[in-house]
């Protein structure tokens, strides 16, 4: 059992700093410095996957090359997700701010911001803000620019790969791995591309230092995470938690009383039933998440959400690989069949198989993580599936 009990936290949105005195601070430090306190923090991409920042900090910094980006992954696709939208409403001079840090770390003249295309609006005030980060910048004899590019509405873009296919041009299709980023990534460049959420956290470290960040969360999910809370709750919104919290207190915090599972980390997460709230950690350890959790009370169809995310993978999917192509389309008409009684419910075992061979065999994380919801619901709702 967890020992971290569910605590609010106040660190993103906070108005405590002033941004440009932080930048300062920032910039009088050495690259070294900089990059000591991002590895010493033990920050972890907020994006789901986890990888440690300061790592992928380094591993570009140590490339040699003339040229180097940072973009910042703002394309939030995932459905249930809607933080980065709140992040880059209230607090986009942080953003930018992370992004200058990793770029003095790793060498590069130019960020990019890529941004959903359904965000559209928030871009004429996220280039006001943009172009008062440039004043500050200016002021400070920094040459560092930050460019904003809009997306197109492919959820396939927030995969880095695809999302760099997209930034050039391209059709929008995950690359081949490896190489990874770290070595070329954007027009075949070192990059390093985080999520939002992961460049303000870097910020808030300059500032408040690495220590203090290694306070929050455990010793596996370091700091605290912005949660993006939907469903059947009667305070949906945004919140920013401490990771490592036990679900069953997230449930009694945010349920309705009648919470019979919780989606984690959106359709490419798990789906956890009320048996296992108690025993089930939300970080690394346990159930990582983008930020995603929605809520399901006993008046929902866990078929029908099932259903619901297939199909919206199979829309999704950009169709490079059989895996991915084929398998999104049979999961939905296996389970389809199930419920009309074409098939037993036995089949319910090969369509199991099926996302689990996905999950090895796909080209990118959109078909590998179809097996997530479809085996965490099928395990879990069965019965749900057949009557």
């Amino acid at each position: 059992m967890p020992d971290k009990k569910l605590k609010r936290v106040d660190l993103i949105f906070s108005e405590e700093c002033s941004c440009k005195d932080v930048l300062a601070d920032g910039l009088k430090s050495s690259k070294e410095e900089i990059l000591q306190k991002i590895l010493d923090s033990g920050l972890r991409g907020r994006g789901g996957a986890g990888f440690p920042t300061g790592l992928k900090w380094k591993f570009t910094a140590q490339e040699e090359s003339d040229e180097k980006y940072v973009v910042c992954n703002a394309d939030e696709g995932e459905p249930g997700t809607f933080k980065d939208r709140e992040i880059l409403s209230r607090v986009p001079l942080k953003v930018f701010g992370g992004m200058t840090m990793c770029a003095k770390v790793i060498g590069a003249k130019h960020g990019y911001l890529y941004l959903r295309g359904e965000y559209q609006f928030l871009r004429k005030d996220l280039q006001k803000a943009l172009d008062k980060f440039h004043s500050y910048l200016k002021e400070m004899n920094h040459d560092f620019q930050i460019h904003i590019l809009m997306g197109s509405g492919a959820y396939i873009c927030g995969e880095e790969s695809a999302l760099f296919e997209s930034m050039e041009g391209k059709r929008g299709e995950p690359r081949n791995k490896p190489p990874y980023p770290t070595v070329a990534g954007f027009r075949n460049k070192p990059t390093v591309i985080n999520n939002v959420e992961t460049l303000v956290y870097s910020f808030m470290i300059i500032r408040i230092g690495a220590k203090k960040f290694q306070e929050l969360g455990t010793a596996d999910s370091r700091g605290s995470k912005v949660f993006s809370v939907s469903g059947d709750t009667p305070i949906p919104g945004i919140y920013e938690l401490e990771l490592g919290m036990p679900l069953g207190d997230f449930v009694e915090e945010f349920g309705d009383g009648d919470t019979k599972a919780v989606q984690v980390g959106g359709a490419a997460g798990f789906c956890v039933p009320r048996k296992k709230f108690k025993d089930t950690i939300i970080g690394f350890e346990g159930v990582p998440t983008g930020g995603s959790m929605m809520i399901f009370n006993s008046s929902r169809s866990m078929y029908n959400v099932l259903k619901n995310y297939v199909e919206f993978f199979e829309e999704e999917s950009c169709g490079q690989c059989t895996p991915c192509r084929v398998g999104c389309q049979q999961l939905k008409l296996g389970i389809e069949a199930v419920k009309k009684g074409e098939k037993s419910a036995a089949y319910l075992d090969t369509l199991q198989k099926l996302a689990e061979t996905m999950k090895v065999t796909a080209k990118c994380g959109l078909g590998q993580s179809v097996a997530n919801s479809f085996s965490s619901i099928v395990d879990n709702f069965r019965e749900e599936m057949i009557y």
